[in-house]
């Protein structure tokens, strides 16, 4: 592949390595670029542009990642088309990741352009999750290397989806004295949770005392009825394997393989087998639906994975799960028919230096003020909560979002610059929230249905992680974030917003193009103001 600057007289057919804006639109990186493009490009002033060209022999990035993709892909996946390079993969069932590391790792030292990712090994997956993605670095390779590359894949591909099979659980649950019903339940149902995306069920529950006699009893109960999994959840903890849950499991015939685990929480878990049945001793977290070390065991059984005591002495890399405040769970997939829970975040703390002496968002545009339209639009949304970052004159912002249901959240810091705010706001969301679209409080064009356009675009599972509206091919706002970039929006310095991450992480980008210039337009200026009142609307 030849790159490189070349003239516009020369670059018809060749491949536009850096986008540009015109006056005609965007000519995206990546484009081939044919005659209507050049007169773009030389409407913008430009003389000559950096392009790419293959050489013979050479496979376009589309065509070379369609085709490994295609030979990496196991079983119970699918490819999707490929697109700027890129090819993704995503799981038809539902199921534990398998994935050949040292194949992969073999993989992707073959050519500096040819890579694959995928999730974690074990990592559990649903119907449409995307495990893995083929990237071609350049805009072509040459087909020797992904000719190579294929030759050297196994068969069976690098990775593939272990489907859950539906298991019938036997439950065991001992009491002591005071043991809480409430308690009790509340295992019942995480547990009903944990099994959902496999199929499985609960067979029966046995609740007996803490004793290993009854324990050894109810274990060979569910056995002879047919349970393919059992599972106990001990009054008291098991600190010991002379303690009364391994006491019982060996009483009733059965054996303990292993006690304790490098992973936190979930370190006093117990994995056993009776008869051939497996057996988990739960630890007390297993009873919280957070992610614990009972989880990663449990899931690997219900895809018929056999787990040896080898593989839970491996399980301490990644394994401190303590300090993390959440990670996707299939059992937590998004309510509502596949949506994500996406909170808004209203700014409202500017100090509005440029209208000369006012706060423009109390100014008043058909009988109510900035700030009020702009809350009354997200909350007409589907995003919850609707947070408002107060900042200058707070209390008169405050009063004129009187009867509203926001959360407001002041910023101390608000003449520090916008970014003090933005932080605030993201501190703000609810750990349950998938992501939120940060919406400024100038922008009365912006409509709620402008809003849930861009929430239903968002997927961080398919690569749209940051959602942004687009006006006659420019960006605008507002801007919808995943939460994966929480710890990178509150570390933004100055009067500054977040447009540089944008930028760096394009591959992530989904844009949506909206009718209008709502997603352009804020009011910044007296005359601005004027303009929106007359009903002319404003571009600043």
């Amino acid at each position: 592949m030849k790159f490189g600057k070349v003239a516009l007289t020369e670059a018809e057919g060749a491949i536009l390595a850096h986008s540009q804006r015109t006056p005609g639109g965007i000519v995206r990186k990546g484009t081939r670029l044919a005659a209507a493009d050049l007169d773009k490009l030389a409407a913008a002033g430009l003389g000559e542009v950096v392009v790419a060209r293959l050489e013979p022999g050479d496979l376009h990035e589309d065509e070379a990642a369609a085709r490994l993709a295609e030979a990496v892909c196991g079983a119970n996946l699918r490819v999707d088309e490929a697109f700027t390079g890129r090819a993704n993969l995503f799981a038809t069932v539902a199921g534990i990741l398998m994935v050949d590391r040292p194949a992969i790792d073999a993989f992707n030292r073959i050519d500096e352009g040819i890579t694959v990712a995928t999730l974690a090994a074990y990592a559990p997956v649903v119907e449409g999750t995307m495990v893995a993605t083929v990237k071609i670095i350049p805009f072509a390779v040459p087909g020797m290397a992904v000719d190579t590359a294929i030759s050297g894949i196994p068969p069976g591909g690098l990775f593939r989806v272990a489907p859950y099979r539906a298991a019938r659980v036997g439950v065991v649950s001992t009491l002591l004295p005071g043991t809480s019903e409430k308690m009790l339940e509340k295992t019942a149902r995480v547990l009903a949770e944990r099994l959902a995306p496999s199929g499985s069920r609960v067979l029966d529950e046995l609740r007996v005392v803490h004793d290993e006699t009854a324990v050894a009893d109810a274990l060979c109960e569910l056995a002879s009825r047919g349970a393919d999994l059992l599972l106990v959840f001990g009054a008291s903890a098991i600190v010991d394997r002379g303690d009364v849950i391994p006491a019982g499991i060996e009483a009733s015939g059965g054996r303990v393989r292993h006690l304790g685990m490098p992973v936190d929480p979930g370190n006093l878990l117990l994995v056993g087998d009776l008869a051939g049945v497996p057996v988990i001793g739960a630890p007390g977290c297993a009873r919280s639906p957070r992610e614990n070390g009972f989880d990663w065991v449990l899931q690997r059984l219900l895809a018929g994975i056999e787990v040896t005591a080898d593989d839970i002495t491996g399980m301490g890399v990644g394994g401190l799960l303590m300090e993390i405040e959440s990670r996707p769970q299939p059992r937590a997939a998004p309510e509502s028919g596949g949506r994500h829970n996406i909170a808004a975040i209203l700014l409202a703390a500017g100090q509005s230096r440029r209208m000369g002496g006012p706060n423009k968002l109390l100014e008043e545009v058909g009988g109510k003020p900035l700030v009020r339209i702009a809350a009354e639009t997200a909350l007409a949304s589907r995003a919850r909560p609707v947070i408002v970052v107060t900042g200058h004159q707070r209390e008169r912002i405050e009063a004129a979002l009187s009867g509203l249901d926001v959360v407001f959240v002041h910023n101390f810091d608000y003449a520090e610059g916008l970014s003090t705010s933005l932080a605030a706001g993201i501190a703000a969301v609810p750990a349950e929230c998938d992501g939120a679209v940060v919406c400024l409080a100038d922008m009365p064009g912006v409509t709620s249905g402008m809003i849930d356009t861009l929430l239903s675009r968002f997927d961080p599972q398919t690569g749209r992680a940051i959602v942004v509206p687009t006006a006659s091919g420019k960006r605008g706002n507002p801007v919808v974030w995943a939460r994966r970039f929480f710890p990178a929006l509150m570390a933004v310095r100055g009067d500054v917003g977040a447009r540089h991450l944008i930028g760096e992480n394009a591959e992530l980008v989904a844009e949506v193009e909206v009718a209008g210039n709502g997603v352009l337009s804020d009011v910044d200026t007296p005359e601005a103001l004027a303009r929106l009142r007359d009903g002319q609307g404003v571009v600043s």
